[in-house]
């Protein structure tokens, strides 16, 4: 029986994880998790996973491979180590100016890419540094998405989702607040309200004061189910709206970064109610784009993303050997070790 490691630090690694977690146990193998750090809720834990709650553990379990949805794994952990990506390339950057999502940071030996306009780019990484391997599966998290949604009726009121990061230059939530509370008291639409974990918690309690029978605030672990019910969304720079686009559904953005002819973006929040509406007609021109986009980020719609992932694994498993050895990183690893508290070498 093969074994496998979830390496997780951020609630959004269940929803993520969860499907791979289904796809290995309908092959016959085994899974455990292992929490890094505090902002886990361990209430999010079914009653039959496998929680590891020390390294010690987690090296006597043996895994043949680690999956992590975050940026960095200590190179001390067993297995190979495999990123499948915490959400889609939203074009932020970081403090160098760098697109995050394509940065190197020596840790993985796999890359499970979403879709072409993210596999070139990785591709020609791997060709660059010989130490891991980039293979184009889809992403494990979307799996369930594509499960068949409930038939709207007649006199259905539209659903308005509104999602946003976290980030102080990139939130919308603070500029949005005003219109969002007016839209939400003139019965028009149902708005559900759901934000980044990492959102601060003034915002969120501003939010969740605006409820009422038009506007409901949920904090979850996955977002999937608000994914299928709404009808729009409403955002700015989260990857979320990446995924929303994938079911073929319009996005209302303020101020994104990356303004693009499959989002209809707004720069006043003046603009938001006539946008919606707009939206919620979707014009031929906007849904062609969508399709385009679709076509280049993730053209899988199966839900088999999961199974790619644990073929891709099975590859490396098999050529590994074939692959350079990954960059000591000792100030990182160091680091690591550090935040985990593990000062055993052998």
């Amino acid at each position: 029986m093969l074994r496998y490691l979830f390496y997780i630090s951020q609630n959004y690694s269940f929803s993520i994880l969860r499907p791979l977690q289904e796809a290995i146990l309908r092959r016959g193998g085994e899974v455990a998790w292992f929490v890094e750090g505090s902002d886990i809720n361990q209430l999010y834990f079914k009653s039959n996973e496998k929680v590891l709650k020390s390294i010690d553990a987690v090296k006597l379990y043996e895994p043949v491979a680690t999956f992590a949805p975050g940026n960095v794994i200590p190179s001390f952990i067993p297995g190979i180590k495999v990123a499948v990506f915490h959400g889609f390339n939203a074009g932020k950057r970081n403090r160098k100016g760098k697109e995050d999502h394509f940065t190197i940071r020596g840790c993985f030996d796999l890359y499970c890419t979403q879709g072409p306009n993210t596999t070139e780019r990785f591709q020609l990484l791997a060709n660059k540094h010989l130490y891991f391997k980039a293979i184009e599966t889809g992403w494990p998290a979307i799996d369930p998405l594509y499960l068949k949604s409930e038939v709207k009726t007649e006199n259905y009121k539209p659903t308005i989702l509104y999602c946003s990061t976290f980030s102080r230059n990139l939130t919308s939530a603070p500029h949005l607040f005003d219109e969002i509370k007016r839209l939400s008291q003139i019965n028009k639409w149902n708005w559900i309200i759901q934000f980044h974990p990492k959102m601060p918690t003034e915002v969120v309690e501003r939010y969740k004061a605006l409820e009422n029978d038009n506007l409901t605030f949920i904090e979850t672990d996955n977002v999937i189910p608000l994914l299928q019910e709404a009808d729009l969304m409403v955002c700015d720079t989260s990857s979320v709206l990446l995924m929303f686009l994938l079911l073929n559904k319009p996005v209302v953005t303020y101020n994104n970064i990356t303004p693009s002819d499959y989002l209809i973006n707004i720069s006043e929040p003046s603009l938001l109610e006539e946008s919606i509406m707009k939206g919620l007609s979707r014009p031929q021109e906007l849904m062609e784009s969508i399709k385009h986009f679709i076509e280049q980020t993730h053209p899988y719609n199966d839900g088999n993303s999961s199974e790619r992932v644990l073929d891709a694994v099975d590859y490396v498993l098999r050529e590994g050997h074939k692959l350079k050895p990954k960059p000591y990183n000792i100030i990182r690893q160091l680091k690591m070790r550090n935040k985990l508290k593990y000062w055993k070498f052998s």
